[in-house]
């Protein structure tokens, strides 16, 4: 059943609520919605004390470590972290509490997917895919067609978001993160084909971001997706600066879901 999930990005060491087209390496392009007082910690005790599995951590660019590793630390073995994963540091990361590693931009150097990246990555945690999930965040080319995008989103890799794609990955992680870029941190409402697309395609847990504004937006993703995929709403909810939703009320909706 569709539900909510939460997020903690950050950016330059604080949590940051951004219009995902725009972070590239320039911080004078960078629009950001909200910079939060608070740390990552206080965002990770937040979740724990709401119960809400499945946040993701996403470590945009450097001096993110410590602010990242202050939340696995607030909330051991329930948060997802990403951002700069690797076969190196894949494992470590684990250790510090992860409850399972997002990897993106190492599967596709110089902009070409990796099967020997995966296999790799995947080795160092044990050979157990539960413990990964691919980030497949992505960018519109046309009406009907997305291709992964990488460093930040302003790199187009040659995999398009398909059912090929999607099936050729399944047997290699538990989960699926995908973030629309074109819609992220915008709050003008989410990709309605992409998340259609990803319900018939994914066989496995698949969360989308981008776009997402309030109540209804989760509810139009349960309808679309017939409860396959699951939302995350970032720069709307009120503990980001956001007036579309209260943070209160999606924990609500998900109580709700679950009966």
């Amino acid at each position: 059943m569709t539900r909510f999930r939460p997020c903690i990005d950050l950016h330059a060491g604080q949590v940051k609520q951004i219009v995902g087209g725009t972070l590239d390496s320039s911080t004078t392009e960078l629009k950001t919605n909200y910079v939060s007082q608070h740390s990552a910690g206080y965002y990770a005790r937040l979740y724990r004390e709401h119960h809400l599995e499945g946040a993701h951590v996403i470590m945009l660019g450097p001096g993110n470590e410590d602010a990242a590793k202050e939340a696995l630390a607030a909330w051991p073995g329930h948060l997802q972290i990403g951002g700069g994963i690797s076969d190196q540091n894949a494992a470590l990361w684990m250790e510090r509490g992860a409850s399972k590693v997002i990897i993106t931009s190492f599967l596709f150097p110089g902009g070409k997917f990796s099967q020997e990246r995966l296999d790799a990555v995947l080795a160092t945690l044990g050979g157990q895919k539960d413990h990964l999930v691919i980030d497949l965040s992505c960018r519109r080319r046309g009406d009907d067609k997305w291709f992964v995008a990488m460093n930040k989103w302003q790199t187009i890799t040659d995999m398009e978001v398909n059912q090929e794609s999607i099936k050729s990955l399944e047997p290699y992680c538990s989960e699926f993160l995908i973030h629309a870029a074109d819609n992220e941190g915008l709050q003008k409402g989410i990709d309605e084909k992409l998340v259609e697309r990803l319900a018939e395609w994914c066989s496995i847990p698949v969360t989308y971001a981008g776009g997402g504004r309030n109540l209804d937006d989760l509810e139009l993703v349960k309808r679309l997706s017939n409860g396959k995929v699951d939302l995350t709403i970032g720069s709307a909810l009120d503990c980001f600066g956001g007036t579309g939703v209260k943070f209160d009320d999606c924990v609500a909706w998900n109580a709700k879901q679950a009966g």
